[in-house]
């Protein structure tokens, strides 16, 4: 019985994301943010989501506001995924908050949560690895790893990302939207 329960749940998860993924490419902005919300997506005032951007498990993702997603990301919510105020993640970025355990015999799921702090920027097309937390004002380089914590105003690149740089966040106070 639970195994049917569990196949079940399964379909309407991904029943869910495939409506979430229709939505998305709509050419509507409008359009899409509403429907985001109607599937647990907490978005703040100003927020923009650009086509193409997949989700997973929506009610657990927090977008602050002023923020962009660009095209084609992929946001894990599988775990708590709180994105912060004025941040700007470009195309085609994968954000995770969920791996297998590849020591462990049964090669078991964790979970831990993504955080990313306001006045951050991620270049196009870098992966963001569960557990991790981005501090204010780091930048994260194009197609970089990130695989552990990006201190505030640090510049990480590579595979996996290392610090390559500082930016002066003393007095960070753009708008993005």
């Amino acid at each position: 019985m639970k195994k049917i329960i569990n196949r079940i749940n399964t379909i309407f998860l991904e029943f869910e994301v495939m409506i979430l993924h229709l939505v998305g490419i709509v050419p509507c902005h409008y359009f899409r943010r509403f429907f985001y919300r109607l599937g647990g997506i907490e978005i703040g005032k100003g927020s923009t989501l650009h086509m193409g951007a997949r989700f997973y498990n929506p009610w657990n993702i927090k977008i602050g506001e002023d923020s962009i997603i660009g095209e084609g990301v992929v946001l894990d919510g599988r775990d708590n995924l709180i994105i912060g105020n004025h941040v700007d993640i470009a195309s085609e970025v994968m954000i995770y908050n969920a791996q297998h355990n590849i020591k462990d015999p049964n090669f078991c799921a964790i979970q831990t949560p993504v955080s990313i702090e306001d006045y951050v920027f991620i270049g196009p097309r870098a992966i963001i690895l569960p557990g991790v937390a981005i501090k204010k004002g780091a930048v994260v380089g194009a197609g970089a790893v990130v695989t552990k914590d990006v201190e505030a105003g640090v510049i990480v690149g590579g595979v996996p990302a290392k610090q390559i740089g500082e930016r002066d966040i003393k007095n960070l106070n753009y708008k993005l939207g």
